[in-house]
């Protein structure tokens, strides 16, 4: 078989949830926080993470009034815009937003906005099932999860923004990764990045999935598979793109000589805050869990028809509300018999 196959993420139950305080004011939130025990009333308690207990300022608690977003039928409610803000370039995989704009290694106060604009919106995770034999690709199809991140009812939501906490370990405007120093707030974070001489440093903003249990997926998706009688190699993977915005210092002279400069300098690291989306509030198999919008084995119900007619059509593009409908009105014969030999 191939070695050019695609490289498969990391899978597995993503991070915990944990409590944070949030920068970013969302209206009708609750500043009290959840109980960890489930109660007779326990579908009544909301969505909100517990607070963070660090001191905030004025600019992070009351950030301007959000404009009024334009509504896409059968999509989430975002601001969209925020996904390619200006002197910002999108990564060829997707992943990552990067900028070398001079005022935003400059002014805090323009870091400080920009990020807590771009930690209001999600990842975009997705399902790839890959299926190959020797170097012929016989399907590869994706599945959009976004819309299991981002309720329509803004109410049920459960994103929050995570700063790094005391004692924990990560890049706090070093070369390495260490558990100091400490600042007060994203506030300070960012007076103290721009405030950093360093010739080549950068801030970040991880966007992230939590409570999602991929490893369950990937097993019943297999099966899936499995049960088409294909004998070819399959990868299931579940890649995140639009996941890190990152704010470069601006280039002394230009973009070859700060990658050459940075071979022998390195580049201090700021990376010190976290847009959490959890697709449930706490993991798959723990007592009184609720997710944002359906369990993993509800979309699995729903959709493996449709994934399944994909493939068995050697698909390679994404799948959508139309291979349900294709499946349902015109089934193909081996779907509905023996099955054909690939």
């Amino acid at each position: 078989m191939s070695s050019s196959q695609p490289s498969v993420p990391r899978k597995g139950i993503s991070e915990p949830s944990y409590a944070v305080h949030r920068p970013i004011s969302q209206p009708g939130s609750s500043s009290q926080p959840q109980s960890s025990t489930p109660t007779e009333h326990d579908d009544e308690r909301p969505n909100t993470p517990p607070p963070y207990s660090g001191p905030t300022s004025p600019q992070m608690t009351a950030p301007p009034a959000p404009q009024p977003q334009p509504n896409y039928p059968g999509l989430p409610r975002l601001d969209y815009t925020l996904y390619s803000p200006p002197s910002f370039t999108l990564s060829t995989d997707l992943t990552t937003l990067t900028s070398h704009t001079p005022p935003l290694s400059t002014y805090p106060t323009s870091l400080l906005q920009l990020i807590q604009s771009l930690a209001s919106i999600p990842p975009k995770p997705t399902i790839r099932i890959y299926g190959s034999t020797n170097s012929e690709v016989d399907f590869d199809v994706r599945v959009n999860i976004m819309n299991l991140i981002v309720p329509e009812d803004e109410k049920r939501r459960m994103n929050y923004v995570k700063l790094i906490g005391k004692g924990e370990t990560g890049y706090r405007g070093d070369f390495k990764k260490s558990s100091f120093p400490e600042k007060a707030g994203l506030e300070d974070w960012c007076r103290g990045y721009c405030e950093d001489s360093a010739g080549i440093k950068q801030f970040a903003l991880d966007r992230i999935v939590t409570n999602w249990d991929t490893s369950y997926l990937e097993g019943r998706l297999l099966s899936l598979i499995s049960s088409t009688s294909y004998k070819g190699h399959v990868q299931i993977s579940f890649p995140l793109t639009h996941s890190r915005v990152v704010v470069h210092s601006p280039d002394k002279v230009n973009r070859f000589f700060s990658n050459v400069a940075k071979v022998f300098t390195g580049t201090k690291k700021y990376e010190v805050i976290k847009s959490v989306w959890p697709y449930a509030d706490i993991a798959r198999g723990e007592p009184g869990r609720r997710c944002a919008v359906q369990e993993e084995e509800v979309w699995f119900a729903d959709w493996k028809d449709a994934i399944r007619h994909a493939v068995i059509g050697k698909r390679k593009r994404w799948v959508t509300v139309e291979d349900r409908l294709e499946f349902l009105m015109e089934p193909r014969p081996e779907e509905t018999g023996k099955m054909a030999e690939w």
